[in-house]
């Protein structure tokens, strides 16, 4: 099967011929893969969102087993490429940087190492995610460390902190950013927000969006001279917040672009909201790194000489895999030339704070791989009913309870990635389950009304939003932005331009050779991936899971222990009182010692063969 024109680069069969070198010790080696080029314009970005710890790269999948010290290496010579042709780069964050790997949740102090490791990179414009607000310590952190190291660079455009201390409400960082380019002196007025979250710890403020842009500060912001307005968030591009401050903006400025970088939902996706704006996500987890180009008359001073009138403009996007081979392509580089002295340093960095985290030590091998979308729900290979039937079972054991009956729901959340078939490792406990979750309970609950519960959460989404309730948080990001399930019966042709976004795999294919990995359709077409994948399935799963244990042989109990992840506790109390049995916070205790990191953990290491 030929390769259609859309693909400019090739196989890059001269890099195959001499193996990249892993960026971590244990990385999987990039394959080779069909490559699109990267298009630059006057004016270009690299993005970065959702990162989630991962700074140490995808040890077990090739296609995004590049590192944060190969992604400072990347930086520097794509700004070097900028400077030579008199064009800008800049390099964009939109949040959730923590919370999803060993390297940040294994420390103590989390983030012991990764606020260090983080600050090589010479990020532009930085924002907040609601992942580093849930937690008081977190939030406290993200003010020490992280505003300061990239002092002037970071925004809060809707977020404030509290103080320590004196209890006074400041601004989380700057409110917006104006700044001038370096080698065009383009005007960039700059703003960072956060979707309207509500979950954050109580020594953050986070200011609904709407309330936001009707500030004096906003209003006299966007009546700046600017050639360009750059809005970056941890907002889906699709979602209202987004669309709220495109509209403000452009009331102000009809014709000035407008750029916006987002996230949250961790998938590919771009959109335009007119012709003279651009927004782009890029992904999760260090899997993607992101490419924006503007090209045309960017600057006001240039469109006054041309008269005024509408002058086009032009916008690329690419998804770029997290990979080495792809790095050097786009570089214009191989492994001799590519590494910067500053990149290596923080490879090293990384390798020797998961040395010291001891983040390789293996409780037990994965007889084969789980899933969380790849397969269905419920199956044998998927991980939801790994936990369902195997997991919790053992581990959802109260001493003093273990024979009443109990029903334990867990939200499909608190699981944020795939167990691979081999080593399952202290890093894999956080890359699987990353959050501090406990399992509580409230005793004794009349079964008529626990049995609904899991229908409430799953199927009530309308009538728990009217309370104020929205069940979408239970559920993986992605469930925000693929509602119904992706299912190819045959394998697919990665140029049909048919289906949607779907996430990485690693099974064989037939010549020519692609990997399962992402194949994006948004909504400016089907060409943005950065490499030709084959296509893989995407099956919805549900906000909740639930287990039945200890129940009679016969017949439904009268009461049961109702046990849940404290995440979800007050979606499982709303529940209750629409199921006609009435509790309160003081009726949940602790059901069994120990987060559920812990537990899992310990269920694999007595469970699964200890070798591979």
């Amino acid at each position: 099967m030929g390769l259609r024109k859309a693909v400019i680069g090739s196989v890059l069969a001269a890099l195959a011929a001499k193996p990249a070198t892993a960026a971590q010790p244990r990385a999987a080696e990039p394959i080779p893969a069909p490559m699109r080029d990267l298009v630059w314009g006057k004016l270009n970005f690299l993005h970065t969102t959702d990162t989630h710890g991962w700074h140490a790269g995808h040890l077990q999948e090739s296609q995004y087993s590049a590192d944060w010290g190969d992604y400072v290496s990347f930086a520097e010579h794509m700004r070097k490429k900028a400077d030579d042709n008199g064009v800008d780069l800049l390099l964009v964050d939109t949040g959730d940087r923590v919370e999803g790997n060993g390297l940040y949740d294994a420390s103590s102090p989390k983030g012991k190492y990764y606020y260090d490791i983080y600050r090589e990179q010479d990020v532009d414009i930085i924002c907040t995610g609601n992942h580093e607000l849930y937690i008081a310590s977190t939030a406290d952190r993200e003010h020490e460390y992280t505003v300061p190291n990239f002092k002037g660079k970071y925004i809060a455009s809707n977020l404030d902190y509290i103080l320590p201390g004196t209890g006074e409400r400041v601004p989380m960082a700057q409110r917006y950013r104006k700044f001038k380019t370096k080698n065009q002196g383009l005007e960039v007025v700059a703003f960072g927000f956060l979707f309207d979250f509500t979950g954050n710890a109580n020594n953050t403020v986070v200011q609904p969006v709407r309330e936001t842009i009707r500030e004096k500060w906003f209003q006299r912001a966007i009546r700046e001279t600017a050639d360009v307005f750059v809005v970056i968030g941890h907002v889906g591009v699709q979602m209202q917040e987004f669309k709220d401050v495109f509209a403000a903006i452009r009331r102000q400025n009809w014709h000035t672009p407008v750029l916006f970088f987002g996230g949250h939902v961790h998938v590919r996706d771009a959109t335009a909201y007119d012709s003279r704006s651009f927004a782009m996500a890029s992904g999760r987890y260090f899997e993607t790194i992101g490419w924006m180009s503007v090209d045309g008359v960017l600057k006001r001073s240039e469109e006054e000489e041309g008269g005024g009138g509408e002058r086009g403009l032009a916008f690329h996007r690419r998804y770029i895999d997290n990979n080495l081979f792809g790095l050097y392509h786009h570089s214009g580089l191989n492994s001799t030339t590519f590494h910067t002295e500053h990149g290596r340093n923080v490879t090293s960095s990384i390798a020797r704070a998961r040395k010291e985290l001891d983040l390789d030590y293996t409780f037990g091998c994965a007889p084969k791989n789980y899933w969380m979308t790849r397969s269905p729900y419920p199956g044998p290979d998927s991980i939801y009913t790994l936990l369902e039937e195997e997991v919790i079972p053992d581990v959802a054991v109260n001493p003093e309870r273990k024979d009443i009956p109990r029903l334990v729901i867990a939200n499909t959340g608190a699981i944020r990635f795939d167990i691979f078939k081999g080593a399952f490792t202290r890093d894999s406990t956080y890359i699987t389950s990353p959050f501090l979750s406990v399992l509580r309970y409230i005793p004794d609950v009349p079964y008529f009304a626990a049995k609904k519960v899991i229908k409430l959460l799953n199927n009530a989404g309308k009538i728990m939003a009217d309370a104020h309730m929205d069940n979408e948080f239970m559920a993986i990001p992605e469930k925000l932005a693929i509602k119904e399930s992706i299912i190819y019966d045959t394998p697919v042709s990665p140029f049909s331009g048919e289906g949607a976004q779907k996430p990485m795999g690693q099974n064989g294919h037939k010549e020519p050779y692609l990997v399962e990995g992402y194949t994006t359709r948004d909504d400016i077409g089907d060409d943005g991936d950065d490499a030709v994948h084959s296509r893989i399935n995407f099956y919805v799963v549900p906000n909740c899971i639930q287990s039945e244990l200890s129940f009679p042989e016969e017949g439904e109990p009268e009461t049961v222990d109702l046990v849940f992840f404290d995440f979800i506790h007050p979606w499982v109390l709303m529940a209750l009182k629409f199921s006609g049995a009435v509790y309160t916070d003081k009726d949940v205790s602790l059901y069994v010692e120990g987060t559920f990191t812990e537990l899992m953990a310990g269920w694999i290491k007595e469970n699964w063969p200890a070798k591979c």
